[in-house]
């Protein structure tokens, strides 16, 4: 089902090797804490797509991946979990006053990628419900009040993938100038969930109040998805966020690509609910 590694003193340097180039931000990382999961290619398949996925444990220091050459070594664009860096920027400088302020509609009636009206963007929406609904327009908005310079100086300061926005401001995260890798998304709301990125603390947790989903007696599930298209016309998805159980939190981050039409909405919830089940989640036993 898995294959567990051990590495004793002589191999010692392998692993912080490996640490380095898989974990970087994962500052448990430790003997004996990296399990590789081939098991989990089964949710992959079963969903037609390609991926990776990795789960750590944040109190016992034990990391789990299926697919260590996607997780450490392929950047792709953010997309729509960029909306958590914009989300930080946007209250950090002010350009947002709270999760309460309100963007009014433009007017334009707009369109989900696979042709639905977009009902819930077609109306004055808060910045919560902007992000709830993964409002593109009110973030590119916000993106343009944020304006180039600004922006820049808060993905230097945060490391945030290649830091690349290039010509358009309000598409960088979308049209692939911007990537991303899974290693750096695990790493980014690992930071935001402790609330050590280099900001203030109120924005930071605005933002992971916002990424909540579910909130039960048994666990809190927090995330923020992604949709976008790469430069060969595949789609892209990704799950990024963290599962709390007993006031123990596990990191996750999933991507994935499959071919033009591939329903990834599906593909998302089911690979990461089976995973997450498949590893004893969601009982409030962890």
């Amino acid at each position: 089902m898995y294959q567990r590694y051990k590495w004793g003193r002589v191999t010692h340097t392998l692993l912080v090797a490996f640490c380095a180039c898989v974990a970087l931000s994962i500052d448990a990382c430790a003997p004996n804490n990296v399990t590789k999961m081939p098991s989990w290619e089964a949710e992959f398949t079963k969903n037609k797509v390609n991926g990776t996925f990795a789960l750590f444990d944040n109190g016992q220091g034990e990391f789990y991946i299926y697919n260590v050459a996607r997780y450490k070594d392929s950047a792709y664009l953010p997309a729509s979990t960029f909306k958590i860096m914009n989300g930080l920027i946007a209250l950090k400088t002010g350009r947002v006053a709270s999760e309460k302020q309100v963007f009014p509609w433009d007017g334009v009636v707009r369109f989900y990628p696979n042709g639905d009206t977009a009902t819930n963007w077609n109306k004055d929406l808060t910045f919560a419900d902007a992000f709830k609904y993964s409002a593109v327009p009110v973030f590119q908005q916000i993106a343009r009040s944020i304006g180039k310079d600004t922006m820049q100086f808060w993905l230097d300061s945060m490391h945030y993938g290649n830091k690349k926005i290039g010509a358009e401001i309000d598409r960088f995260w979308l049209n692939n100038s911007l990537t991303i890798t899974s290693d750096e998304q695990l790493g980014f709301v690992k930071r935001l969930y402790f609330e050590l990125l280099p900001m203030d603390k109120r924005p930071q947790r605005i933002m992971k109040q916002l990424m909540e989903q579910e909130r039960n007696a048994n666990y809190i599930l927090s995330y923020k998805t992604g949709w976008g298209n790469l430069p060969d016309g595949k789609e892209l998805g990704w799950v990024v966020g963290w599962i709390e159980e007993n006031k123990h939190p596990y990191f996750f981050v999933l991507n994935m690509e499959g071919p033009k039409g591939t329903d990834l909405k599906a593909a998302r919830e089911n690979i990461l609910k089976n995973i997450l089940t498949e590893q004893g989640f969601f009982q409030g036993k962890k």
